[in-house]
């Protein structure tokens, strides 16, 4: 994927995709700190949100505070379900891209009439019903997207989230870090996609991705409907070995990002079985066809994110698909 050819620079999609690497670059950590100030009052903290908005930026915050041993508690739950709980403890993020999600907004009135003070939004937009009603907004510094698919914004909020784990867990990333994960993204984004692993994509009746559970591989799981137009499913962890090569047909796809090395001869066994195609997404070789993306170590999340839009991207303009617009998604998937 690049822009110097028209088939990808033509839509508004590849050129967010590609704005990330700047997003990134110019990431400042230092944005998140109010949220941090609130969590070491509170000591827990829900992220909420649907969608893109909270797949990622909230399961890989999540993930990070287990492997950093943060003392603080860290949720993630979709907007409804946390109407139901007892959030009067907790620090909470309502995550909408756009500012008018439904849900979300249904979440921060809530908040508001119950008298809590520590509930704060997180949006791509200026002057929105969300800041409207949130104690304090941060506003993404990555601009409004004109692709139905979410990408640049994802990373953003991904990289706030983050920041107020790194900061509770003293492991603040400086500027050099952040330049030299732009370089990394930027590589993910414009590395060549093997022509064959294009045309296996293309003849799946269904592309699985297969990982953990940090948000990556399931948010590369809803892109894969929005942009390659493409039944696709998630599979956590070891999910991929235990059962779900029953319903797997002849010619589908998994893409495994980072696969367990105690498992590969596994993973053989249960997909050569069920005649699909595997492919891994990581930062070396592997027993099989493997997409090699740069090391960038406990950032590596927004690597292998990055590698698979490329990916996605690829297919969808092989089959000629146009990227920006989708026949049934909106932007907003359930507007206030």
């Amino acid at each position: 994927m690049n822009l110097k050819e028209t088939k990808y620079s033509q839509f508004y999609l590849v050129q967010e995709m590609m704005d990330t690497i700047e997003t990134v670059r110019k990431f400042d950590p230092a944005d998140a700190a109010f949220v941090t100030e609130s969590v070491k009052r509170t000591g827990k903290i829900l992220f909420s949100g649907e969608g893109s908005s909270r797949i990622m930026p909230a399961k890989n915050a999540i993930r990070k505070a287990l492997q950093w041993g943060v003392e603080a508690n860290v949720h993630t739950e979709g907007s409804h379900q946390a109407c139901e709980y007892d959030l009067s403890k907790y620090t909470v993020i309502c995550d909408s891209n756009s500012g008018r999600t439904k849900e979300t907004l249904m979440l921060a009135n809530q908040l508001k009439k119950e008298g809590h003070k520590e509930y704060y939004g997180l949006t791509a937009n200026e002057a929105t019903p969300l800041e409207e009603v949130c104690v304090k907004t941060h506003v993404l510094k990555c601009g409004w997207e004109n692709a139905v698919a979410a990408t640049k914004s994802v990373v953003e909020q991904a990289l706030f989230c983050e920041a107020v784990i790194r900061d509770l867990a003293g492991k603040q990333v400086c500027s050099k870090c952040m330049d030299t994960l732009a370089g990394k993204v930027e590589t993910a984004l414009t590395l060549q996609i093997p022509a064959q692993v294009v045309e296996w994509a293309r003849g799946a009746k269904t592309i699985y991705f297969a990982g953990m559970n940090d948000g990556v591989a399931e948010e590369l799981t809803l892109k894969t409907n929005e942009i390659t137009r493409r039944k696709s499913d998630f599979l956590e962890g070891t999910y991929a070995l235990h059962g779900p090569e029953e319903v797997m047909q002849d010619g589908d796809i998994v893409f495994v990002i980072n696969p367990i090395e105690s498992e590969y001869a596994k993973y053989q066994t249960v997909f050569n079985g069920a005649n699909v195609h595997v492919v891994a997404i990581d930062t070396k070789e592997t027993p099989f066809t493997t997409i090699v993306v740069p090391d960038a170590g406990e950032l590596q999340q927004y690597v292998y994110l990055c590698a698979g839009w490329n990916l996605l991207v690829e297919i969808a303009t092989a089959d000629g698909i146009n990227l920006d617009k989708p026949q049934r998604a909106r932007k907003v998937g359930n507007e206030m």
